[in-house]
């Protein structure tokens, strides 16, 4: 059974707003339905490790609400990267919310279990804020992960239509573009997802689903 492993934020603060964060709730939950549909087993991974903070549950919401109940256990102790082997894992996802903007880039341990990942032959993959984690790692030769490749994420202008360009801490979409990503967008907020060798992104909470598809078929066709 393929397993993938979701990494999450452990940052709870949307800057200096006041405001809270966490991971996005549905950018975890519905390509968690999709891996379990395909029967890969399922993990978690958070940076601080511990109780990962939330965001984006709404009212109604069945399936957030189902794999919250589902995952209750696994998600109230999640391990910190250190703990980890990237040989228990055929991909890594790094899931999306704005607190990612905050500890995904300067998270070392988590930056090398993908590294380790990504080069023993798994996917690496992330959505919306996700990419975040891809902008420390690197490939063995020390060239950026993203150098030259065809990438998604949420984009300057989603950004601006939320109104947290002058919350975050930069702008990912232009971190991206430094370090040689190729971006590839849709409109604000439209599903758009890519997959590029073994490096799968999405744009936004809407593209959560197809970067599971992708990273399905994509690791699919490098088992066979």
């Amino acid at each position: 059974m393929p397993k993938v492993l979701f990494a999450l934020t452990s940052n709870d603060r949307l800057g200096n707003t006041g405001r809270k964060t966490g991971f996005y709730v549905p950018e975890v939950a519905d390509p968690a339905r999709v891996f379990q549909q395909a029967g890969w087993d399922i993990a978690f991974v958070s940076v601080e490790g511990g109780t990962p903070p939330k965001d984006g549950v709404k009212e109604g919401d069945t399936v957030s609400a189902d794999f919250l109940a589902e995952y209750a256990d696994a998600l109230a102790a999640t391990p910190t990267a250190q703990e980890l082997r990237a040989q228990d894992y055929d991909a890594i996802y790094y899931a999306g919310g704005h607190g990612t903007m905050w500890d995904f880039p300067h998270a070392a341990d988590l930056a090398r279990l993908a590294e380790a990942i990504y080069q023993r032959g798994g996917v690496v993959a992330a959505v919306c804020h996700g990419p975040a984690g891809l902008l420390p790692l690197t490939l063995p030769d020390g060239r950026p992960l993203v150098d030259g490749k065809q990438v998604s994420a949420f984009t300057n202008e989603e950004e601006a239509a939320v109104g947290l360009s002058d919350v975050v801490p930069f702008a990912l979409e232009t971190a991206l573009i430094d370090k040689g990503a190729k971006i590839t967008k849709a409109g604000n907020f439209a599903e758009h997802a890519v997959a590029d060798g073994r490096l799968v992104t999405g744009q936004n909470p809407a593209s959560a689903a197809r970067v599971a598809e992708l990273t399905i078929s994509q690791f699919s066709e490098l088992s066979n």
